[in-house]
């Protein structure tokens, strides 16, 4: 019989192969970084194109124009007066120019409240019901008095007036249209569209008096100049980082630079030079607005309800007019008006580059799934450790050569018998009670910041959240000294500690990353070191205090600390140019009135996994 090698079995000790998950985990971040590098090529990246035959963008003629010019103007003049006005003496004069235009007009009431400021307004909305119709379905044209930068919407809401008269004369229309009018960007949008879906709470929005079919779309006009403009900016995130139909940016696209001749930008590039430079930035910056998942504009607000819809800003300084704009418009709701059924074609998972240029989620998740999996090869590897008996002193190899009498034990495989000394095949019983209780614990700790910064009112929310950042940096060294001094862990507990922590990092962000790539991406790439500091040794040591050890202590608590969650948006704030508070303060009205859940993932996952790997950096313990 023949006799198995005892070098194969006794490879199942070789330290050497301790080391390879944690290569293996290093190179996982790397090829993730790499592969979302490459996309920007021509390689990887591909042209845009309408999925939707039904669409035919740019195939109509327009006939605004002409005559509406001095409607426009009218209505413009009408909007100036009324700036700075009572908000029920704006509502009664939008109410009368609606019926005028033969309008059904209604409006609605809404009072959120949020970070200790209420938000409160009064959204005005006609309902043009189509000719050719059962009024079964729809398409909602929009106009926020103020825009997301708090400027009046002089030309827009004129524009959408005007559109809203001239639509009335058309008999082609096979869809309702909805003109809606909100106070504000952010709040007036949302209940709305939570209303019309019954989706609303009584206590703070009012019902809708009228209603129309099922929503189709979204168009959303933004122009707050008082001159000709140059290009037409799109704005396309949505809450959570969810996005539109990409038919639908791209028949806004063709028909903008196609048909009427007007550039496009997005992501505030506004001159693009479509080198591999403008197309990392582009997609990086609309990596960042997805990841962070707040409202970009009243179209955010209809995404979640499954409605396509984006933004039309009018930018720059050029030669185009408002009627050049009122007819991209007009020929964007006639494609919408074609659609036999609900955009589907096309992806809703996508990474934009360039107005004409974009990657789908078969090409990028990888990446993310890629930093999301070092997480895991990590975890696995210290769930190995842990069921491993302390090694001896001395080799096996070594002990054989010298005749030791230690016990073997004799293995049979396959017809085969091997000896092999039985320590090497023992495996330990795992101690899992200390080890989960304290990182279920320390996720259920997240529900406390998550609480706080939600629920303080805005003058208080920098100061709270300095406190909280003293109070996060001191934590791991208050936990290490309570966890040594009433607990006092083995070292199979310490490891199956991290493990439990890195294999549920390595689960949230898998999941997330098919929801929100960005975020998931983002959050990765910010926790990575926890894989490789604060882990145990692979055996248990004696403490050492020399000056080389007491250095590597010190920079892995420092890189540690300055990847905290507080420190890095202390950090991405002051870089940004924007203050904590203002960002704090749209969290919050993200969480309390659009369904905002970024702050979950930040407090609940990525903060918990970091005090972890605190801990086992920490001196005390």
């Amino acid at each position: 019989m023949a006799l198995i090698s005892p070098t194969i079995l006794a490879l199942r000790r070789d330290p050497r192969l301790l080391k390879v998950p944690s290569y293996l985990s290093a190179l996982c971040v790397l090829v993730g970084v790499v592969w979302l590098l490459l996309l920007p090529l021509n390689e990887y990246s591909r042209q845009t194109y309408i999925s939707e035959n039904a669409l035919l963008p740019g195939q109509v003629h327009t006939y605004f124009g002409g005559s509406e010019q001095t409607i426009f103007n009218a209505y413009k003049n009408e909007v100036r007066a009324l700036a700075g006005r009572p908000q029920d003496e704006i509502s009664d004069k939008l109410s009368e120019i609606f019926k005028e235009a033969g309008l059904k007009v209604a409006r609605q009431r809404y009072n959120y409240s949020a970070a200790g400021n209420t938000y409160a307004g009064e959204n005005v909305y006609a309902v043009l019901h189509a000719p050719r119709g059962d009024a079964t379905e729809a398409i909602v044209l929009v106009a926020a008095w103020l825009n997301m930068d708090e400027e009046l919407n002089q030309s827009g809401v004129a524009l959408t007036l005007t559109l809203a008269r001239y639509f009335k004369r058309w008999s082609l229309w096979s869809k309702d249209i909805i003109i809606l009018i909100t106070p504000e960007s952010r709040a007036g949008p949302q209940a709305w569209v939570d209303a019309y879906h019954d989706a609303h709470s009584l206590s703070t929005v009012a019902s809708l008096p009228l209603k129309s079919g099922a929503l189709q779309g979204a168009i959303v006009v933004d122009n707050p100049l008082n001159q000709r403009f140059e290009s037409l900016h799109i704005t396309y995130d949505g809450i959570n980082g969810q996005l539109p139909n990409l038919d639908l940016f791209n028949t806004a696209v063709s028909i903008a630079s196609g048909q009427m001749g007007i550039g496009v930008s997005l992501q505030r590039m506004w001159k693009h030079g479509d080198s591999y430079e403008e197309r990392l930035r582009t997609m990086l910056r609309g990596m960042t607005s997805q990841g962070l998942g707040h409202t970009s504009g009243p179209h955010s607000s209809f995404i979640p309800y499954h409605v396509d819809a984006i933004t039309l800003t009018a930018v720059g300084l050029g030669w185009q007019d408002e009627m050049a704009m009122g007819r991209c418009v007009e020929s964007l709701f006639r494609s919408l008006n074609n659609l036999l059924e609900h955009l589907h074609q096309s992806f809703f998972f996508y990474l934009l580059m360039q107005a004409n240029r974009f990657v789908s989620i078969g090409t990028y998740l990888p990446s993310a799934m890629l930093v999301a999996v070092n997480f895991s090869i990590m975890a696995i590897s210290l769930w190995i450790q842990s069921g491993r008996p302390p090694a001896a002193k001395a080799s096996v190899f070594s002990k054989l050569e010298k005749g030791s009498k230690s016990q073997m034990l004799a293995v049979k495989h396959d017809g085969m018998t091997a000896l092999v000394p039985k320590q090497d095949l023992a495996i330990l019983e795992r101690q899992l009670f200390l080890p989960v209780i304290f990182v279920l614990s320390l996720h259920f700790i997240g529900f406390l910041p998550l609480y706080i910064f939600n629920n303080t009112a805005q003058t208080k929310l920098t100061q709270i959240l300095r406190l909280f950042t003293i109070a996060s940096v001191s934590l791991p060294n208050i936990l290490a000294v309570l966890l040594s001094r009433f607990a006092a862990p083995s070292h199979q507990q310490r490891l199956l500690i991290k493990c439990f922590s890195l294999l549920l990092l390595g689960m949230f962000l898998a999941t997330l990353a098919t929801l929100n790539f960005s975020l998931a991406f983002l959050i990765g790439l910010l926790s990575f070191p926890l894989s490789f500091l604060g882990v145990p040794p692979s055996e248990p040591q004696e403490s050492d205090r020399s000056a080389m050890m007491v250095v590597k202590a010190g920079i892995s608590n420092l890189v540690i600390h300055v990847l905290s969650p507080p420190v890095v948006l202390f950090a991405v704030c002051y870089y940004s140019e924007i203050s904590a508070e203002e960002v704090l303060l749209q969290a919050a009205f993200g969480w309390n009135v659009s369904g905002l859940w970024t702050q979950v993932v930040v407090w609940c996952v990525w903060w918990p996994a970091w005090l972890v790997g605190a801990v086992f950096v920490s001196p005390g313990i």
